[in-house]
């Protein structure tokens, strides 16, 4: 399986796992649908879905697919390509779409792991399916879904103690889409 299939599937297991979704309760009493506190950082998650976060069944497994995935971007010429259009011969749906995206890695040293790859949206705007041109008059948004990591927590220096780590929910762009 190729990187973007791998990504699409660790996200599609994410979400299948009910990673990241809050579950909302039956009854619809005033105050249920605001959110709670917020967990402190600059990665506010609410701590309701943190204290509730279910471990990804097989989270080494997970960190070192999506390592793959960054070593298959890195190796291939995805990070060169900025042209916006769409080729219909290739198989990969970031290519197919009228909102086509390529891939950046988004590095942050102090999550595991340290590169996710990230959608980046090719065009201003969208590619008319008539024409196979830009048209501005509509606008290429990227697409977002939280994927789970680990957070270092590191003591200032000089440190004091050994650093924790913590599992999050980060909010990455998957995708892009056409808006009007």
């Amino acid at each position: 399986m190729d990187w973007p299939h791998n990504l699409l599937f660790l996200l599609t297991i994410s979400i299948f796992l009910g990673l990241g979704q809050p579950r909302s309760p039956k009854s619809k009493r005033k105050g249920q649908g605001r959110p709670g506190p917020l967990a402190p950082g600059p990665h506010q998650v609410p701590l309701d879905l943190v204290s509730r976060m279910k471990p990804y069944a097989r989270m080494e497994e997970y960190e070192r697919n999506i390592e793959e995935m960054v070593a298959q971007l890195r190796n291939s010429s995805e990070l060169a390509q900025r042209k916006c259009e769409v080729n219909l011969q290739l198989w990969m749906s970031n290519k197919r779409s009228l909102s086509p995206w390529g891939y950046s890695i988004n590095h942050d040293p102090s999550r595991i792991p340290v590169d996710l790859p990230e959608a980046r949206c090719l065009c201003l705007g969208c590619v008319n399916p008539f024409t196979m041109q830009e048209d501005r008059s509509m606008v290429s948004v990227p697409v977002f879904s939280q994927v789970p990591v680990r957070r270092r927590l590191c003591p200032p220096l000089p440190r004091t103690g050994p650093c924790r780590q913590r599992a999050v929910m980060e909010t990455i762009a998957v995708g892009c889409t056409c808006i009007f």
